[in-house]
């Protein structure tokens, strides 16, 4: 409520006296203003002591603001027994303040009925206390209807309380003639709106109202409407300017800007001044703050310092300080308290607490303790958990079962989990279904996705064309990139087949990089193909080289192959030693050729 008369009628008759604030030591200006206030309140007091009723009312005004409620009183009720409506709601504010409440009330009613904006506030605000709404409704509409803001804002306040959707009309107005907790207020609500419409172009056009209003409050002094617009503009990616508005929610005592500054800084690779924020920020109870000291002091392997922080998140009431302090615990080795700090962030409803619990307990071998864990994590929204479901179901050979919380986790974008399904719906003849699975989970990243729906499409493509004088035409198709991407990430079957497409267009070196990469990565196929490419280039001794990789790795037509090179060369017996690895290795075709082989070098030794 106005601590002093009612602003707008002693605005318009300019008798409103604005407050003067002293310090100890006043500068020329101050002491100016000072003795300006002195003069014109002994003008003031001659005048009332002459009788003026409006310098009476002015001088008890002035007395009042200054908290000289005995000598106010006095001038205050002659004004208001001459009939001043300003001195009579001043009055009220008096007597309010000595704890007269109903006495009070009594002279605000007076004033609003005699037409005071801000009595009729104050007696709105006197009802409200007691109870009694619609008196408290009726009082404020009057003061809001009268242009009142702190009745617009109060009105509003009221009518949110009660669910009335005439509350944003009141919030608005109060925020329009620039109360700042109004246009916080409103901005908020706002905001909650946006979150719910469905329509783009509306919900875009909220939150730019959102942000203007947050704006206002924060450029007002309003330190929450400040963090609400730095983390709008963070979300948007202007971070200078964020930065700059979590500073001052931050230096204004808001635990969470400095928190969220701090982050801010960390990405910026400020990690020094981010935990200079982290420490005010936590300092001041802010359990996310304490959570990212914590980890801080984890990554440079102070893990005392790291988990007082994290306990410190713990008792702020944050639970991912407990669920911190397992992995920690974890990361050690220490199982037992680890597990105890996983079931007691999992009990408080973290779900990658329960997730990790289960871990745990699977590892150590308790299958039945952890699946119960498993399935909390991932009724509550854990991807990792669902997966995880799918595994052990997978492991016991319940495949639909699997398939379920596969199909789960990758509907919620888990790359392996879409990988497994894609290949479920291979093996059931699902290829449309299996390729939209393993597009998604090659487009997360997982190279042996990218390699299967590399050989879905490469099996459904048609021949290449040939040129008109007959010579292939090659076109650079899907499947290829898809090979090549998986290739890239290391996938050795995929190098391969990208060595062989390589060498069906001519390109010998790089089907030899491919075939080479393969090969040193372990691939026996890589290996052998490397073999024949250098064979067919004459580097035949470098051929052998790798053919013995292959052969040793077990591939049977490399072994065939070194037993043809020995053969040729006159080492019978290494001849017939590789002959007889490749019939042991096979394929049925190659077992019988090196069989011929060898025959046929044994006679030739026993000759």
């Amino acid at each position: 409520m106005d601590v002093m008369g009612d602003k707008a009628t002693l605005f318009e008759t300019g008798r409103f006296v604005q407050p003067s604030s002293r310090e100890d030591t006043d500068t020329p200006d101050e002491a100016g203003e000072i003795a300006d206030e002195a003069a014109e309140e002994l003008r003031q007091r001659l005048a009332a002591e002459a009788g003026d009723v409006e310098a009476m009312s002015v001088l008890g005004a002035m007395l009042l603001r200054r908290g000289d409620l005995d000598g106010a009183e006095p001038h205050l009720r002659a004004a208001t027994a001459a009939g001043d409506r300003a001195a009579a709601n001043n009055l009220g504010v008096l007597l309010h303040q000595r704890g007269y409440a109903d006495e009070a009330a009594g002279w605000w009613r007076i004033a609003a009925v005699a037409g005071s904006a801000a009595a009729a506030h104050a007696l709105g605000r006197h009802h409200r206390e007691r109870g009694d709404e619609p008196a408290a409704e009726y009082w404020l509409r009057q003061a809001a209807e009268q242009g009142h803001t702190l009745g617009a804002y109060a009105l509003a306040d009221l009518l949110e309380h009660r669910g009335d959707a005439a509350a944003e009309k009141w919030m608005r107005v109060a925020a329009e003639r620039g109360h700042r907790e109004a246009a916080y207020r409103l901005a908020r609500a706002l905001d909650r709106k946006a979150a719910r419409e469905a329509d783009g172009d509306i919900g875009l056009q909220v939150l730019d109202e959102v942000e203007q209003w947050y704006r206002q409050a924060a450029a007002r002094g309003h330190r929450r409407a400040a963090l609400h617009l730095g983390t709008i503009l963070e979300k948007r990616g202007e971070l200078k300017e964020a930065g700059r508005w979590y500073l001052t929610s931050a230096k204004d005592g808001e635990a969470r800007a400095a928190c969220a500054l701090g982050f801010l800084l960390r990405d910026a690779g400020d990690t020094e001044n981010a935990a200079v924020w982290w420490l005010r920020a936590a300092q001041d109870g802010d359990g996310n703050a304490a959570n990212a000291l914590g980890a801080l002091h984890a990554e440079r392997g102070e893990t005392q310092t790291a988990e007082r922080w994290y306990r410190a998140a713990m008792d702020a009431g944050d639970v991912n300080g407990a669920y911190n302090l397992g992995l920690l615990c974890a990361e050690q080795g220490r199982t037992a308290p680890a597990e105890q700090w996983y079931r007691r962030a999992a009990y408080a409803g973290h779900r990658e607490a329960a997730n990790a619990l289960a871990i745990l307990l699977l590892r150590a071998g308790d299958e039945k303790g952890a699946e119960p864990w498993f399935s909390k994590a991932a009724e509550a929204g854990s991807v990792d958990a669902a997966f995880n479901l799918g595994i052990l179901h997978a492991g016991r050979g319940e495949e639909q079962a699997a398939l379920r919380w596969y199909e789960r986790a990758a509907a919620a974008g888990h790359t392996e989990a879409a990988l497994q399904v894609g290949m479920a719906r291979l093996r059931d003849g699902d290829e449309q279904e299996a390729e939209r699975h393993l597009r998604c989970a090659a487009g997360g990243g997982s190279a042996e996705a990218a390699y299967r729906l590399a050989t879905v499409l490469d099996a459904r493509r048609p021949p290449e064309p040939a040129h008109e004088l007959g010579e292939p035409v090659h076109r650079r198709s899907e499947c290829e990139e898809w090979y090549e991407r998986a290739a890239s990430q290391g996938h050795r079957r995929a190098q391969v087949r990208v060595g062989m497409l390589a060498a069906a267009r001519g390109d010998v070196a790089e089907a030899a990089r491919w075939y080479r990469e393969a090969a040193e990565a372990g691939s026996r196929n890589g290996a052998f193909n490397l073999g024949l490419l250098l064979a067919r280039e004459g580097s035949e001794p470098e051929a052998a080289v790798w053919w013995t990789r292959a052969a040793d790795a077990g591939h049977g037509r490399a072994a065939l192959r070194l037993a043809l090179v020995y053969a040729r060369r006159g080492e019978l017996a290494e001849g017939q030693r590789w002959a007889d690895r490749a019939v042991a290795l096979g394929p049925a075709s190659v077992a019988e050729r090196a069989a011929r082989l060898r025959d046929a070098l044994r006679q030739e030794l026993s000759a």
